[in-house]
């Protein structure tokens, strides 16, 4: 579906939320809390989340990263359920990191160079409204922030013929995690299917 719905058109969800892992299977940092007091959160949709969360488990002073479903109406979805397009939720990685170790600015660099923020409810062949770009932000700074950065990198796509940034950006809503197998799924299937790529344009740190 490329059009969002109204929240009397989705569907009903579930009262139970969907089990996570003990641990993450990349680095074996547990999943569920309590974490280390100095962690912050962030949380982007950049398209499939399979090869999204990669970029972030990748990133040095990520502690974590989760895979889950955000910024719809359908409490607890299932995949099957957020692919019909009849929840509203975007795909997204949930990133925990530390911030003495990377910067929120370092991880909106890896947002926005890894997918095209130009295309709407979708990304490459991936079409839908669970494909669009999205920032989700957990404090007035990094709003701020991302505000900012979508500015400056819309001055730089403008000058290599880039259309408008589609991207939103709001308050981080409620957070549901996915299955357990789509959890760090290119690390189990390296040759796993990542619909991820980039417009090849730097982004310039502030």
């Amino acid at each position: 579906m490329s059009e969002m719905i109204n929240k009397e058109q989705a569907l009903a969800g579930r009262d139970v939320s969907i089990p996570l892992p003990e641990k993450h299977f990349v680095n074996q940092n547990p999943l569920s809390p309590p974490y280390p007091e100095q962690l912050q959160t962030a949380m982007f949709g950049l398209g499939c989340f399979w090869g999204a969360e990669r970029k972030f488990w990748q990133t040095k002073g990520v502690y974590i990263t989760l895979v889950g479903y955000a910024a719809g109406f359908t409490p607890n979805p299932t995949y099957q359920e957020v692919c019909s397009g009849m929840t509203g939720h975007n795909e997204v990685v949930q990133v925990m990191y530390d911030p003495a170790q990377v910067s929120y600015e370092a991880l909106l660099k890896v947002f926005w160079e890894s997918h095209d923020p130009t295309q709407g409810m979708r990304q490459g062949n991936d079409r839908g409204t669970q494909y669009r770009s999205g920032i989700y932000t957990y404090s007035d700074e990094q709003q701020t922030l991302a505000l900012a950065s979508k500015a400056r990198y819309q001055v730089q796509l403008a000058k290599a013929s880039y259309s408008q940034i589609t991207t939103e950006i709001v308050k981080a809503p409620e957070f549901y995690p996915a299955e357990e197998y789509h959890q760090q799924y290119l690390a189990k299937l390296p040759g796993g299917y990542c619909g991820l790529g980039g417009t090849g344009i730097a982004y310039q740190q502030g």
